[in-house]
């Protein structure tokens, strides 16, 4: 594996069922161990994300944090 592309961080991460099943089938199409896949999504963030719905996405993400909260 080139130097670039050495797995050197590690962190604990949580998240939902639905999430960690997306993660795993984008993984398996993509022919990347779920840590690599991470690693090319959060790499190629803004080109991958569509900056317009983005925001929109984001704020209905929080609410229902807020909303699970109470």
């Amino acid at each position: 594996m080139p130097k670039r592309l050495r797995l050197t961080r590690r962190f604990p991460v949580a998240m939902t069922e639905d999430a960690y099943r997306k993660l795993r089938r984008f993984s398996q199409e993509s022919d990347l161990t779920p840590d690599q896949a991470l690693t090319f999504l959060f790499e190629n963030f803004t080109s991958i994300t569509d900056e317009e719905t983005l925001p929109h996405r984001l704020r209905l993400f929080q609410a229902d944090l807020a909303q699970s909260k109470k």
